[in-house]
């Protein structure tokens, strides 16, 4: 699926980094999904994908760094309301749930759909910075 999209990008016109793997060997997908993070952290990249069997391992190593918002979504719907409420910042895929198909919708969605704003502004800042939040009783 990465190679996938990886290719449908570049002929949407996206410049795509493609930080790896680059064969079908197993690999321990913490370490991509740092990558992933790191690039957007440093802001080498304003989005990112991220692909594993299920989307969850490689979504949760994403989220490790809290300049990452990875969701990992199964749909268009999800996808835009992970850009619209929460300000995604990367897309989780998991190759063996959702078709290729799927994936360049919601994908193409994510990529259309911008950040709303408004009350969601809030609860993105504590998500970059989890120090910062209050809990309410």
């Amino acid at each position: 699926m990465k190679t996938m999209l990886v290719e449908w990008l570049r002929t949407q016109g996206h410049a795509v980094a493609d930080l790896g793997p680059f064969d079908t060997a197993s690999v321990d997908y913490p370490d991509y999904g740092y990558k992933l993070a790191n690039a957007i952290a440093a802001g080498e990249a304003r989005f990112g994908v991220a692909v594993c069997g299920s989307g969850i391992g490689i979504s949760i190593a994403v989220n490790r760094n809290p300049a990452a918002r990875c969701a990992l979504v199964s749909d268009s719907l999800s996808a835009r309301l992970a850009r619209e409420h929460n300000d995604a910042n990367a897309i989780a895929f998991g190759a063996r749930l959702i078709g290729p198909d799927t994936a360049k919708d919601a994908l193409a969605v994510f990529l259309a759909t911008p950040f709303a704003g408004d009350r969601h502004q809030n609860r993105v800042n504590k998500l970059s910075n989890p120090a910062s939040g209050k809990e309410s009783v």
